[in-house]
């Protein structure tokens, strides 16, 4: 008997671009069949999403899917993203797990926190700034030859290689010790970007390519939400100090 629906209320299933309603109804079903019930579409190119007759019995769950113009703002108040990729000839600048073990360490994350897992688009999946968002990847082990699977059979196959290991207790890792959010990493990278920037570390046409940079890094770290608080409070102080403005509140 499957033991999900406990341990799956902290996971997000985050759908990047999603062109076609039907897969984004078949993907909340898939997700109801498992027991999650959280879903979240980042620009999805079809309004009409909600009306998707594939959603059978997942009704409640597309219903009440929240949607949101930035990748950013879908993982905002997540410990752990987690991105997922065919691979294909792209160089990758994550380190990317076997299967069984990134479902492991999904659950083992989300005894401590909420968990995203992107999922991009059925034409071209996730792109390099997408990724940028992600702590780590994961790959669905489908033969060479035919690497794609279609959006909502892919959601169906990690949400149940999750569920499938039970309840797991809280892990002894960072993540279980009150992991930093992206909301505070994002910040932390918006003041250390101003704070490059200032410097002449950055030139102005290179700004997107170390946005990029620094997301992936920053994530790395695995920062606890109290060391995220401490080292933005001293970014703060370079800053000011380069700006020679005035010394900002230390409330952080």
């Amino acid at each position: 008997m499957l033991k999900a629906v406990v341990q799956l209320e902290n996971l997000h299933v985050v759908l990047v671009r999603a062109r076609n309603p039907l897969n984004i109804g078949a993907a909340a079903r898939a997700m109801s069949n498992f027991g999650a019930s959280h879903l979240r579409l980042v620009t999805p190119y079809e309004k009409a999403f909600r009306e998707a007759v594939s959603a059978v019995g997942a009704a409640p769950t597309l219903a009440k899917a929240e949607e949101f113009d930035s990748l950013a703002g879908a993982t905002r108040d997540c410990s752990l993203v987690v991105g997922t990729t065919a691979i294909g000839h792209r160089e990758l600048q994550h380190e990317l797990y076997p299967f069984e073990e990134a479902a492991k360490k999904i659950r083992q994350a989300l005894a401590a926190g909420r968990v995203a897992i992107l999922f991009g688009s059925e034409k071209t999946g996730l792109s390099n700034e997408d990724l940028s968002h992600c702590h780590w990847l994961l790959r669905i082990p489908t033969r060479e030859e035919h690497r794609s699977m279609n959006l909502a059979q892919a959601v169906a196959v990690v949400v149940y290689e999750i569920s499938r290991g039970g309840t797991t207790a809280k892990a002894k890792s960072k993540l279980s010790s009150a992991a930093a959010d992206m909301e505070s990493v994002n910040r932390i990278a918006a003041v250390l970007l101003e704070a490059l920037h200032a410097s002449g570390y950055i030139h102005r046409r290179s700004i997107a390519t170390a946005e990029e940079k620094l997301r992936r890094m920053l994530r790395r770290f695995e920062l606890s939400s109290a060391d995220a608080e401490v080292l933005l409070g001293m970014l703060r102080k370079i800053l000011w100090k380069l700006s020679q403005g005035e010394e900002p509140d230390r409330d952080v």
